[in-house]
C-alpha cells in the first residue's frame, strides 16, 4: 500500500455515481428481471473505464471501479452467497428491522415518520423483503468477482493511479440483514459468513488490489441495539472483529484497509457511539490502513482522539476530510486544516485524503461527488506545501 511520503495521497470511500443505463441493468438483474447480459458487460467494461479516468482527472491517487457491479455496498453479497431465503413480511410480521438510527428512533419519531426524504425512513410503514438464512452459508459469487477484477484491471491499462481497491462487505454488516435461523449461535453464524466472504477477499487480493472492507456495523450496531450499554456493547462488537480477522486470516496485511463510519443516513446521530469508545476495536482490525468517518458535525471534533491513542507502527491513517451528509462543497483551505491537524498528530506519511463514506449515491447530484474531489485533492496540495514546504 502506497504511503504519503513525500506529499497526501487522496482517495475515497468506494461509491461513485452510476451511469443509468448500467444502473439499470444491475438492478433488473438484482431483481431477477430481464436483461441483456452482452449490454451488461459492454456497458461495465466502458463506465469502469471511464470512471477509473476520471478519479484520476479529479485528483484521486488511489482508485476504485466505483462498485458499477452493485446495487449498493451490502445488496451484492446476496447474489453472492448461498443458504438465503427471501420473504416477504408484513408490517410487524417476523423479527423487528435492524435499524441503524434506532437510538434516534426513540427520541425522533416524528422525523423518520416523515419518510426517506428527511432521514432513513420508516421501516415499518410497509410490507418489506427480508432475507433469512435457511442453510448452510457458502460463497457462490466467483464469476462475479472475477468479472469486477477484470473491468478493473482492464480499466486501469494506461491509467496513472499511485494504487487500486476493491471495497467488500464485512461479516458484522451482512449480519445486519441477515437473519439466522439455522446456526446455534452468533459466533457460529458470523463465522459461516466470514469462511464465505474469505474466498471473496482472497480473490481480490490475489489480483493484486488492496481490499477494502466496508465495516459500519463496528458503530452503527450501538444504534441498532439501544438495550445495550457501552461495556456491552464493546464485547458485541469484539466479537464481530474477532470473525472479520478470521475472514482475512492468511492475506498479507500491507493490502488490506478497513472502512468504518456511523451508517452514513442524513439523520440525527445524536446517539452515535463516540470513537473513543470503539478506536480500540477499530486498531485489533487486521488491516494497514483505517479509512474512519471524521469530518461531519458529529464526529470532526474526534480528531482529538489521536492525541491520546497513538497509531500503531506501519499503520495509516485515512481520515474523512470531505462528507456525503450535505451537498457543501468543503472549501480546500478546510480541507487542508483537517489534513495537518491529523498529520502533526500521526506523522504527515501516515495519512491520506478520504472522505466519509461513498459520496456517488449519498450526494444530490454527481457533479457535487466530483466538485467534492477535486477540492479534496486541491486541500490535499495545500497540506502538502504545509507540511513539506
Amino acid at each position: 500500500m502506497q504511503r504519503s511520503t513525500n506529499r497526501i495521497l487522496v482517495t475515497h470511500a468506494g461509491s461513485l455515481p452510476r451511469p443509468e443505463d448500467v444502473r439499470a441493468m444491475v438492478i433488473a438483474r438484482s431483481s431477477g428481471q430481464p436483461y441483456d447480459q452482452g449490454a451488461l458487460t459492454r456497458g461495465l467494461h466502458r463506465a469502469v473505464a471511464a470512471v477509473a479516468q476520471q478519479q484520476v482527472a479529479s485528483g484521486i491517487d488511489i482508485v476504485n471501479d466505483g462498485e458499477f457491479s452493485k446495487t449498493n455496498f451490502t445488496n451484492y453479497v446476496r447474489e453472492r452467497i448461498s443458504g438465503i431465503e427471501h420473504r416477504s413480511l408484513a408490517p410487524g410480521e417476523g423479527p423487528p428491522p435492524q435499524l441503524i438510527y434506532g437510538r434516534d428512533l426513540l427520541e425522533f419519531p416524528e422525523y423518520f415518520d416523515r419518510g426517506p426524504s428527511f432521514g432513513a425512513g420508516n421501516a415499518g410503514s410497509a410490507a418489506q423483503m427480508r432475507a433469512f438464512c435457511v442453510g448452510p452459508i457458502t460463497y457462490s459469487g466467483h464469476t462475479a468477482i472475477q468479472e469486477d477484477i477484470e473491468h478493473f484491471k482492464a480499466a486501469l491499462q494506461g491509467v496513472p493511479v499511485e494504487d487500486a481497491f476493491l471495497p467488500a462487505n464485512s461479516p458484522g454488516t451482512i449480519e445486519h440483514w441477515l437473519r439466522n435461523e439455522y446456526y446455534p449461535n452468533d459466533e457460529a453464524f458470523l463465522y459461516a459468513i466470514a469462511d464465505a466472504m474469505h474466498e471473496e477477499y482472497k480473490a481480490i487480493v490475489d489480483a493484486g488490489f488492496i481490499l477494502q472492507i466496508d465495516d459500519p456495523d463496528l458503530a452503527d450496531a450501538w444504534q441498532i441495539h439501544p438495550e445495550m450499554d457501552v461495556a456491552a456493547y464493546r464485547k458485541f462488537a469484539d466479537l464481530r472483529i474477532e470473525a472479520l480477522n478470521h475472514a482475512l486470516r492468511d492475506l498479507p496485511v500491507e493490502q488490506l484497509r478497513f472502512h468504518m463510519c456511523w451508517g452514513s443516513y442524513k439523520g440525527p446521530h445524536k446517539y452515535d457511539i463516540p470513537l473513543r469508545d470503539i478506536v480500540d476495536l477499530i486498531l485489533k482490525v487486521r488491516a494497514q490502513a483505517y479509512s474512519i468517518e471524521a469530518s461531519n458535525p458529529c464526529h470532526e471534533h474526534e480528531w482529538r482522539v489521536w492525541e491520546e491513542v497513538k497509531l500503531p507502527e506501519g499503520k495509516i491513517l485515512i481520515p474523512g476530510v470531505v462528507g456525503h451528509y450535505s451537498d457543501f462543497i468543503e472549501h480546500p483551505e478546510l480541507v487542508a486544516e483537517r489534513l495537518v491537524r491529523y498529520a502533526k498528530l500521526v506523522g504527515r506519511e501516515n495519512v491520506i485524503a478520504g472522505t466519509d463514506c461513498g459520496l456517488g449515491t449519498r450526494v444530490g447530484h454527481p457533479k457535487i461527488c466530483w466538485a467534492k474531489f477535486q477540492t479534496m485533492a486541491e486541500g490535499a496540495q495545500l497540506a502538502t506545501k504545509q507540511l513539506w514546504g
